[in-house]
């Protein structure tokens, strides 16, 4: 957009806002529109929202240019904008509360309500014979005892595997993922075997809550180092 154009959209909210004006907040670093070779501003939509933000700031909350300079600096690095005048911008709740991520209570259902017989769990995860046999061979799927020895859990890394597979992935290459999985079952025992063994009342109950939180908090880590490696490459 032109100047002009800009302008045309901000009069509707802005009734007095000039085309010095814009000019003005460019030339204090609040929007940088692009220039054309013959020296022609070229305004973004997302530089009319900046101006809006501006202009709203200013208007609504009666903030100094350089506080608002600040805010734009931090919108500008992924941060809210402050929800009351005179706070600073937040990190999203999205990242803070890690949606999508399984949560202590995921960890404190007991899967093994679910029993599935072996047809069953292969028509569940959607897997062929063979898969399942070499899963069972690293050790990612462990079978219990009995005629129905699957739980919800089986059906699940079943289910993740051969999902895997697509993409070229064998179980023998997801041999880290299982090792990595007992180093992480060993650090939580080892954190609450000493409320275990607590004859005080309730502290089964705690350890069991415990086991839960750092079960979550165990694949909140993961993730994020994995998100945070593959970024950097």
């Amino acid at each position: 957009m032109s100047i002009g154009e800009v302008l045309e959209h901000l009069r509707a909210d802005f009734p007095d806002v000039s085309i010095s004006k814009i000019r003005f907040l460019e030339a204090e670093g609040l929007v940088e529109p692009e220039r054309t070779q013959a020296g022609y501003r070229k305004f973004s939509h997302a530089d009319l929202e900046r101006l809006r933000y501006v202009l709203t700031s200013q208007r609504e909350h009666y903030l100094p240019l350089k506080v608002i300079k600040e805010h734009l600096d931090a919108l500008d690095r992924g941060l809210e904008p402050p929800t009351v005048p005179g706070a600073a911008p937040q990190v999203p709740q999205a990242v803070l509360h890690d949606e999508g991520l399984p949560g202590p209570g995921t960890y404190a259902r007991d899967p093994g309500d679910l029993r599935l017989n072996r047809r069953e769990l292969l028509d569940a995860a959607g897997i062929a014979e063979e898969l399942l046999a070499q899963l069972e061979t690293f050790g990612l799927v462990r079978p219990r005892a009995g005629s129905a020895p699957y739980d919800a859990d089986a059906v699940l890394v079943a289910r993740t595997a051969g999902e895997l597979a697509a993409y070229g992935v064998e179980p023998r290459h997801l041999r880290s993922f299982r090792n990595a999985a007992d180093r992480e079952i060993g650090l939580v025992e080892q954190v609450v075997e000493p409320l275990r063994r607590s004859r005080d009342a309730g502290a089964h109950g705690r350890a069991e809550e415990t086991v839960a939180h750092l079960a979550a908090l165990s694949v909140k880590l993961h993730a994020g180092l994995v998100r945070a490696g593959l970024r950097a490459r």
